[in-house]
């Protein structure tokens, strides 16, 4: 398994192309190899690939826009190729579970954009949060619906540990359960401070990373990437240094 660092991170540090190529660089320099690239500014693929070369780095998945995915799958499928990006994801469902028939419309229309990338070679990733664990009206968590509607070459999961466990699930036994369909894991640890929940870096909260990450092992996971959406003030670098050096600290490179 590689670490890598989630963009979603520093989306403030990454608004202009100027400011994402910079945080590139610091990111190779915390010692990361992998990325993901999500809520930066708009970037062309060729751009992302030049300053991929240049800082070492590779990107394994994205988050992007939804609609794209569904509607000009073809373009967003080039657009991946050209900086060898296998893994295609939706960082969130439309619409959230808020509205009667959300689940139904993501069902619908992006079973035919994973049949399409998947016949490219590639992977579409759904990204859960907590609303996930919600159960439908069938009695189903809304998670187990979707690995049941999708066919595992239709898509994968970015399982998300904060979120799972947020939601109510276990992280560890959700990777269990979803194994063969993780090849990428979000984490970030939860603490408890004033008596609420909140994001930390990976190590810093209460989530048990010994068994996360050997059941992530044993199901297959094959990059970790490290999120955290709200860094509580802290720069978001030096959030990101302390998750790597935890992890490294545990043999992950």
């Amino acid at each position: 398994m590689e670490i890598g660092a989630q963009f979603y991170t520093l989306r403030e540090q990454c608004k202009t192309l100027e400011d994402f190529a910079e945080s590139l660089k610091r990111v190779a320099d915390i010692g990361y190899r992998t990325v993901q690239i999500s809520g930066v500014c708009a970037y062309e693929p060729r751009w992302l690939r030049d300053r991929l070369a240049e800082t070492g780095l590779r990107c394994v998945i994205t988050h992007t826009n939804q609609d794209r995915i569904a509607d000009e799958t073809r373009q967003v499928i080039a657009d991946h190729d050209v900086f060898g990006c296998r893994y295609i994801g939706v960082g969130m469902m439309p619409g959230g579970l808020r509205n009667p028939g959300d689940y139904d419309d993501f069902v619908r229309r992006f079973v035919p954009a994973g049949r399409e990338i998947a016949k490219a070679g590639k992977l579409l990733m759904y990204h859960n949060h907590n609303f996930e664990f919600m159960k439908a009206p069938d009695g189903k968590l809304y998670l187990e619906k979707l690995a049941e509607d999708f066919a595992p070459e239709e898509l994968g999961f970015t399982l998300d540990t904060y979120w799972v466990q947020h939601g109510g699930g276990d992280p560890s036994a959700w990777l269990d359960r979803l194994a063969g369909r993780v090849p990428c894991v979000h984490l970030k640890d939860m603490a408890c401070a004033d008596f609420t929940q909140r994001m930390a870096p990976v190590g810093e909260g209460n989530l048990n990373w010994d068994r996360i990450l050997s059941h992530a092992e044993s199901a297959g996971a094959r990059y970790l990437l490290v999120e955290q959406d709200d860094c509580g003030g802290e720069d978001p670098f030096d959030c990101l240094r302390r998750s790597y050096e935890f992890l490294t600290a545990r043999g992950l490179s």
